[in-house]
């Protein structure tokens, strides 16, 4: 993930995030709630194989509120 940690007091709220792990409900879920926070898909998911289960990627994107 591009998340870092930082020592600022101020929770910023980052626009990009791209979400992976397996294929699976639990996947499906945090894409969900994501989408709940605000953020929206951007692009195509992007699917792999890791010779035992597929592994997905997903880009979701959050404008500011200046961009609103």
């Amino acid at each position: 993930m591009c998340e870092k940690p930082t020592d600022s007091p101020v929770k910023s709220t980052l626009t990009y995030r791209l979400l992976t792990g397996p294929d699976d409900r639990a996947f499906c879920e945090r894409v969900s709630a994501a989408l709940r926070e605000g953020y929206e898909l951007h692009g195509s998911p992007s699917l792999t194989f890791d010779g035992d289960r597929v592994i997905v990627a997903q880009a979701v994107i959050r404008k500011s509120d200046d961009d609103r």
